[in-house]
């Protein structure tokens, strides 16, 4: 059985701190929690979490120019294709796509790592750190799934910690949201995009329990 949360209040009041330590103000009290019955969701396999890294690794790589075969190559030989959405497939092995759409979700791939515990933080007001990609498969080599997950035996997140963030960013993202909708400025030094793509990562690697964890083009923001 998932954990219950003692006092599910507990989990937006830490919420709330921390938006207005960013001088937002709290969300009101109707909005609820992106977790259902006032338990904690459940984490997906670490496996699926790296694997997810790895292949928003290769997109990465493949907006800079990283060759067709030798992406779709490198992903055959992690065992990763079943992850593969179709838009990433046509991305990674035909260039179909808007290239930005793709770059765009390095803040993705940083949301991941910080479940895997590669990354310290996922503070908004920070976009991704610059050594990331000393921390993912070096392509370049290249080193292979299994070495580089033998080189970061890094724990993962706590179920806990991962629902707190969670609901941080489905309450952040719903003020960028909010903002967007009427018109106003968004909250200062926030970038709509980075808390978009770190929520997609987040809702993405939780479920409930009884339910299956959704692919990551079934995520619904």
């Amino acid at each position: 059985m998932p954990s219950l949360i003692s006092d599910p209040r507990s989990v937006r009041v830490r919420t709330v701190d921390g938006l207005g330590a960013l001088g937002i103000p709290a969300p009101p009290e109707r909005l609820p929690t992106p977790f259902s019955d006032n338990r904690l969701p459940k984490l997906r396999y670490r496996v699926d979490m790296e694997a997810r890294a790895a292949i928003l690794n290769v997109v990465q790589a493949r907006v800079f120019n990283m060759p067709e075969d030798l992406a779709m190559r490198w992903l055959l030989d992690a065992h990763v294709l079943d992850h593969l959405t179709p838009d990433e497939w046509g991305f990674i092995a035909c260039g179909r796509g808007e290239r930005a759409r793709y770059a765009d979700q390095l803040e993705s791939l940083y949301a991941v790592s910080w479940l895997i515990g590669l990354v310290d933080h996922l503070d908004p007001a920070l976009a991704c750190a610059e050594d990331l990609p000393e921390m993912l498969p070096d392509l370049r080599r290249p080193e292979s799934f299994s070495e580089w997950r033998d080189r970061h035996l890094t724990p993962t997140r706590d179920a806990a910690v991962v629902a707190e963030m969670l609901d941080f960013y489905y309450c952040l993202d719903w003020v960028c949201d909010q903002a967007r909708r009427s018109g106003s400025p968004l909250p200062r030094g926030i970038d709509d995009s980075l808390v978009w793509h770190r929520r997609w990562a987040l809702e993405w690697a939780v479920h409930a329990e009884g339910h299956r964890p959704l692919r990551w083009d079934e995520v619904r923001l």
